[in-house]
């Protein structure tokens, strides 16, 4: 407990597979929440099984914000996350309930918590041209060229994520500075908000465990007819809600281009890399409790105040 006046704001990040979504919604539950989701392809309409979603069953019992909010075709940017996340969060303050944020993006939430970078660094046909060069080069040499010129943002971005290392290239090119070094603004969002920022800190061994299991129930779970969905919708697998982990894994499978047993392995690599990158990431966060996933709700509710559910009004 605390005498601080101003609202609590929870924010609960960590790898993938770390048990983030139970931990939110368990809180969610017990102290009136609403959850704003930090998944930056849970956004998308149609891709439900790939991203993990929260069931129809738990949306009805805990009301979500930033879920299928887009069409898969559609770019979701960092900024417009933010900014709409924020709306969320003061709409859910607004009405005396407790705004509970989770997932893995440690961008997003470092873009709700502290602002964007000034300036939009945009260049439409520089963007173009750099398109145009990564299709004849390769991902692999536009990530090298990227590590060369700006190692930090290498580090952060996958090889495969195209997209993100052209973002990354371009900022360079029109702002002269890395895109790693562009300062955010310190505009005050957060200060009127207490608040409670938990990452969860899993066993490596377990988390990898978690991570295969939670692979194969998504298979089993109709993530193949889900992709041939998009596919048969006119989808292309190089569209940005493809660059969600397991996606064009899944399709190549659907295809026939590759089996289900490859496919799976596939993902599961992909998914312990995202996994160590986003406990990189979070381990440099010095305002984050770090807890074990199972102390994770008792934390919460030692922190913000257990009132019981339907109480905070």
């Amino acid at each position: 407990m605390t005498d601080d006046p101003r609202p609590p704001l929870v924010v609960i990040v960590g790898p993938t597979g770390s048990g983030k979504s139970a931990v939110a919604h368990a809180a969610a539950l017990r102290l009136s929440g609403e959850i704003v989701s930090a998944d930056a392809f849970a956004v998308y309409r149609g891709m439900d099984v790939g991203t993990d979603k929260p069931s129809p069953e738990a949306r009805a019992a805990v009301r979500y914000h930033l879920v299928d909010v887009a069409d898969p075709e559609e770019a979701f940017s960092a900024g417009r996350w933010a900014a709409e996340a924020r709306a969320a969060v003061e709409d859910i303050v607004a009405r005396g309930r407790l705004p509970i944020v989770c997932g893995g993006s440690g961008f997003y939430v470092s873009a709700l918590l502290d602002g964007l970078p000034p300036g939009e660094a945009r260049d439409e046909r520089l963007r173009e041209g750099l398109f145009d060069w990564a299709a004849s080069r390769g991902a692999a040499r536009a990530h090298r060229v990227l590590a060369l010129n700006d190692p930090a943002a290498a580090a952060r971005i996958p090889a495969g994520n195209l997209r993100y290392g052209l973002r990354a290239l371009e900022i360079l090119l029109v702002t002269g500075a890395p895109a790693s070094a562009r300062l955010r603004p310190a505009d005050g969002w957060a200060d009127r908000f207490r608040v409670v920022k938990l990452s969860l800190s899993p066993d490596a061994h377990a988390l990898g465990v978690r991570i295969e299991a939670r692979v194969r129930r998504m298979l089993d779970s109709g993530w193949g007819e889900e992709v041939r969905r998009l596919l048969d919708r006119g989808l292309s697998a190089e569209s940005n809600s493809f660059q969600a982990i397991g996606y064009r894994e899944v399709a190549e499978w659907v295809l026939g281009r590759t089996s289900r047993e490859q496919a799976e392995a596939g993902i599961v690599k992909a998914t312990r890399g995202l996994a160590k990158r986003q406990r990189t990431w979070f381990g440099r966060e010095r305002d984050a409790r770090r807890v074990e996933p199972e102390e994770a709700l008792d934390v919460i509710l030692a922190l913000v105040g257990e009132t019981g559910e339907g109480e905070r009004r």
